[in-house]
């Protein structure tokens, strides 16, 4: 009875996730929705566009208005007359206007303010990747986890049968309590990784759930004998030397070092003159006229030409050149950096596929191998020339084997986005491509 419970329960562990299962696609929508990381990159994006737009202003007419009103009341009492006052009501109201005719800082801040959109817009592409590797990986990591705990399972399984069959052995004394024992040691043994995969499982799905922002169902697996391509093209020159020009870190250590050129540039132009083109246009009303019991309204416009250069800043200036001469040295040297660690990424990328390829194959054959030795095995414990122990490990080996199996292609699939991510052509197309490796088929 205790058999039949345990095997109804493996069959739903396996079936339940072609009736619930999530594939990758699905999880990387999901978290492209809840994401907290992702969500901060777009932000960024929108606040670097609403950045630009204000350097743009710097460019363009400038004009605001103005006015006020006020009363003012005065009294005077000559000597020998009576105490006399007034009262005077006064209003204005003028615009004013200005456009900027030379300010070469202006103009190298709108430059500025552009490389920092595309330096914005190169983040959020990186961060689009980030996730899509990182909902990879947490993926085939609860595919991991869901692996081992069904190879324990179906290990158990075994075990199980095996330590009832030695039990009934015994007890009519064709076998001896050797195996009885080596039995019940496997079975505690087995039990005891099982509630260590259970804990390891849940924590994978946790992770994930952390992701999406939604609770992680049984997920599809690896189709059958997936076909896992080698890189295209198979040369590791052209892509190391893709991820040194297209990777967006790199993308964004090149426009940083643009940036800070600029800002010495900046810092240059703050010794040179500014001119403006100025303009106002104003009327006044007030009752002090000197004509008695009338009101005095005025009427004023004027436009011309503003000029200033600063002449002496205590040395401010010239230590701001300085501090950005070196910003500048340091931009290039990041920028080195980056070029040497997109380099080594898109290298390790491509060694884990091609490693990865062959490790698939090895144990492919090892799969085929165990399974042939687990066969033979059996058949040599019937015939007595085997004892239970060696068909214990025999199972355990080619279950064991099965796990290290799908743990290589999970790897090969991830380093093969990896690779795609260091060299900036990781996209949602890729993920689609891997997800057609997963088996969605509900049953």
């Amino acid at each position: 009875m205790h058999r039949k419970k345990l095997a109804l329960i493996i069959t739903l562990v396996l079936h339940s996730k072609a009736c619930w299962a999530m594939d990758l696609l699905q999880a990387y929508t999901a978290a492209a929705e809840y994401d907290a990381t992702f969500s901060a990159a777009r932000a960024s994006l929108q606040a670097a566009r609403e950045r630009s737009l204000q350097a743009d202003a710097l460019t363009r007419p400038a004009l605001n208005i103005g006015g006020g009103a006020s009363v003012a009341n005065s009294g005077s009492k000559p000597s020998g007359l009576a105490f006399s006052s007034s009262t005077d009501n006064s209003a204005s109201l003028s615009i004013n206007g200005s456009l900027p005719l030379y300010r070469p800082a202006n103009l190298v801040q709108q430059q500025q303010a552009k490389l920092t959109e595309q330096i914005a817009q190169t983040q959020f592409t990186q961060a689009r990747q980030d996730l899509v590797l990182r909902v990879a990986q947490a993926y085939f990591d609860v595919l991991t986890a869901q692996d081992a705990l069904t190879s324990i399972a179906a290990q158990k399984l075994a075990v199980t049968e095996q330590l009832a069959q030695a039990k009934r052995e015994f007890e009519v004394g064709t076998k001896t309590i050797v195996d009885t024992t080596e039995a019940q040691a496997r079975f505690d043994q087995i039990s005891a990784l099982e509630a260590v995969a259970q804990a390891d499982l849940l924590i994978k799905r946790s992770a994930l759930s952390l992701l999406t922002g939604k609770p992680t169902p049984p997920l599809g697996g690896l189709v059958e004998k997936p076909s896992l391509g080698e890189p295209n093209p198979p040369v590791l020159e052209r892509w190391t030397a893709a991820a040194e020009t297209e990777n967006p870190a790199v993308i964004s250590s090149s426009l940083s070092a643009q940036i800070a050129q600029l800002e010495i540039n900046r810092n240059k132009a703050a010794n040179k003159p500014v001119v403006d083109l100025v303009s106002s246009v104003g009327v006044t009303h007030s009752s002090a006229s000197p004509i008695p019991n009338t009101n005095l309204t005025g009427r004023s416009a004027s436009i011309g030409v503003q000029f200033s250069m600063p002449l002496y800043t205590g040395g401010a200036n010239s230590a701001r050149i300085r501090e950005a001469i070196a910003l500048e040295e340091k931009s290039r040297s990041d920028l080195q950096t980056a070029k040497r660690t997109a380099s080594q990424g898109a290298r390790s990328a491509f060694l884990g596929v091609t490693y990865g390829l062959a490790q698939v194959k090895a144990l492919e054959a090892a799969e085929i191998s165990a399974n042939n030795q687990l066969n033979a095995t059996r058949l040599g414990y019937q015939v007595g020339v085997r004892i239970n122990l060696e068909v214990l490990n025999a199972q355990q080996q080619l279950a064991n084997t099965r796990k290290d199996l799908a743990k290589a292609r999970y790897d090969t699939l991830l380093a093969s986005l990896k690779l795609k991510s260091a060299s900036g052509e990781l996209t949602e197309e890729d993920l689609k491509v891997v997800n057609t490796y997963l088996d969605r088929t509900v049953k």
